[in-house]
């Protein structure tokens, strides 16, 4: 029988490439540190890599209170079953009873894995996690029935409670130079990086040099577009600045734009500075991956249209009437 009182501390999952810790391992703790204020516990995050020790004190400065770090030749490159195998270890000796993840390819691969490994729950795509203070239990908040409800779920029998959350779903707190913290290294015998994996090469998204999520202007375009070929339109305007190209469903589903590109509940959730939606009417299932834009520009010929609803700024027309004047004026600008 499982004795859930001996876990304790909320941990998140950091993520290295490159041989660099990426940034969705700090907006990671900002998630994490509002749970672990709320059980007056410590927040933790591992990270895995073949060489990340310059970097660890940045995951102390952003929040978290001790740093599980694990470091061999055999991590440099993603083996899933090696990552489970560390990450199961981890887990049976240190007892976190809670264990977050991004909704990455990394966090969706691993997270399932570990779970399985340790006969627990795993909620995921979470869009927004709470404490019940009385039981004191985690609340997993997630869009359900194609995202025409929220549903909260627990782990109450369990341990430790895991989730995943999207990416861009809440902004990195900003960083103390002064915090200190623990950095526990931890090693394993060679038995633990054997694989079944064999790495052959990684190929980077052609379509777009920056990844949506870390975007901080998206243009997005929908059925409203039209054809595939004036999303040429769009890339033109993302390029002017410096952004990326995002698209509906509608507009993936026709073949217009690799899915890489899709905004939505069952595409990429984003959190830009800007984001100009294009002929998009503004489906619940878009909306809730782009609703925490800090600014929006709806372009839609129907005034009705729910885009509008969150939009900042609304213009009723014909998107590829308004893109090919907006790009002059702005190429005129750059000049």
């Amino acid at each position: 029988m499982l004795d859930i009182t001996e876990y304790k501390g909320v941990w998140t999952l950091g993520e290295v490439r490159d041989e660099k810790i990426s940034p969705i391992s700090y907006e990671l703790l900002a998630w994490g540190r509002k749970l672990a204020n709320a059980l007056n516990v410590d927040l933790a995050s591992v990270i895995m890599g073949k060489d990340v020790k310059n970097e660890l004190n940045k995951l102390v400065h952003f929040g978290a209170d001790v740093v599980y770090v694990v470091e061999h030749p055999k991590l440099e490159h993603f083996l899933p079953d090696v990552h489970a195998r560390i990450l199961e270890a981890l887990v049976k000796e240190f007892r976190p009873e809670i264990f977050i993840a991004s909704a990455t390819t990394y966090g969706r691969t691993v997270m399932p894995i570990l779970s399985a490994k340790l006969k627990t729950g795993l909620t995921a795509d979470c869009t927004e996690l709470n404490v019940d203070t009385q039981e004191k239990l985690l609340l997993q908040t997630r869009p359900a029935i194609g995202g025409n409800v929220m549903a909260t779920i627990k782990t109450p029998l369990h341990r430790p409670q895991m989730a995943t959350v999207r990416p861009k779903g809440k902004k990195p707190m900003k960083p103390n130079m002064t915090r200190t913290g623990k950095i526990i290294f931890k090693e394993y015998s060679e038995k633990m990086y054997e694989s079944k994996y064999k790495w052959l090469s990684f190929e980077r998204d052609k379509t777009s040099d920056l990844p949506i999520q870390e975007a901080d202007v998206i243009i997005a375009g929908g059925k409203g577009i039209k054809d595939g070929k004036n999303f040429s339109m769009l890339y033109d305007l993302a390029n002017i600045f410096g952004g990326s190209v995002g698209a509906s469903r509608s507009a993936v589903d026709m073949g217009w734009i690799p899915y890489s590109h899709q905004v939505g509940l069952s595409g990429k959730t984003v959190s830009p500075r800007l984001y100009i939606a294009a002929g998009i009417s503004g489906a619940v299932q878009h909306v809730a991956g782009m609703s925490s834009s800090e600014t929006v520009v709806a372009i839609n010929t129907d005034p009705d249209a729910p885009i509008f609803k969150v939009a900042d700024f609304g213009i009723v027309g014909n998107a590829l009437e308004i893109l090919p004047v907006l790009l002059k004026k702005l190429s005129e600008s750059k000049e």
